[in-house]
């Protein structure tokens, strides 16, 4: 009777309950954690997709541009002060030339960002190479002071912001780790650029006269920026920067304007010493081999 009731009792149980001895039934709960559903699956991998990761090296290292070129002018401005060159020019026009070089390639920012957005990347740094190389090449033709006004001082700057601020964001993109390390590399080129610029016009103007050095510099920086240009990838399709020529709502804010007063006071500290100190050094006795250093 006991048997013949078990028997009936296994007939009784559910298919989905029933089970021999040594079957394991699979836990409903891990099988769908196991296999989720089939949008859960497109959602995760769209969401791996459009995560961006740097690859922090690789083409990222050779992405870097710097303008020491431009902290050569202080020598200019000592062979000017220390020359006839322009008999009607005064000292305060020669210097006028090197800041109005400065502010311009710092002013044409938002031009500069506009035409990196309507077209692309080289196309800035082009036009910056062109302008760069007109400046000093009609610089070398010059005659009146005026005209160091429009070459030397406003095309030059112009050159120099498309090819300065064009490629100012371009490092960033390829790092994330090691950001700040790439960064500091590439500020580091602007003083062995400028070290570099300063000793070879120093040295070129001593053998070649003023003219020739301008347009030595005039074909050194066209060839070392083009190379440049052919070789400069940026991320921007990647990244999605925000290209506005203009960000309004950031001048409301505090942190911002202490931020902006302090480039502009920085600025203003290195470019009067930058300029500066080529003259001062002559003025108290070194030697011209030695007012590069």
């Amino acid at each position: 009777m006991a048997q013949r009731t078990s028997i009936e009792l296994l007939h009784r149980i559910p298919n989905h309950i029933r089970r021999e001895p040594d079957q394991v039934v699979p836990d409903q709960h891990s099988a769908q954690n196991k296999h989720p559903p089939r949008n859960e699956n497109v959602g995760l991998a769209n969401a791996v997709e459009g995560e961006d990761v740097p690859p922090n090296g690789g083409y990222g290292w050779i992405n870097a541009h710097t303008w020491g070129i431009n902290s050569a002018y202080g020598i200019f401005l000592a062979y000017y002060l220390s020359t006839n060159t322009f008999p009607s020019a005064t000292p305060l026009q020669y210097a006028f030339i090197g800041g109005l070089s400065v502010s311009q390639s710092l002013i044409v920012s938002p031009l500069v960002t506009l035409t990196t957005r309507l077209y692309t990347l080289k196309t800035t740094l082009l036009i910056g190479l062109l302008l760069e190389t007109a400046a000093l090449l009609a610089a070398s033709f010059a005659t009146h002071v005026w005209q160091l006004f429009l070459s030397q001082g406003l095309c030059f700057g112009w050159g120099m912001g498309f090819l300065f601020v064009g490629s100012a964001g371009i490092v960033p993109q390829w790092f994330s780790s090691r950001r700040s390390l790439a960064t500091g590399i590439t500020s580091a080129g602007a003083g062995f650029g400028g070290l570099a610029y300063n000793l070879g016009t120093s040295a070129l103007i001593s053998k070649l006269g003023l003219s020739w050095t301008l347009r030595v510099l005039a074909l050194c920086q066209f060839v070392v920026n083009a190379l440049c240009i052919v070789a400069v990838r940026d991320r921007n399709k990647t990244v999605k920067p925000n290209q506005l020529a203009f960000d309004y709502p950031l001048f409301g804010k505090a942190h911002f304007l202490f931020l902006l007063g302090w480039g502009f006071f920085s600025e203003l500290g290195y470019v009067v010493l930058l300029f500066s100190l080529p003259n001062y050094a002559l003025s108290v006795g070194l030697s011209a081999s030695k007012v590069p250093l």
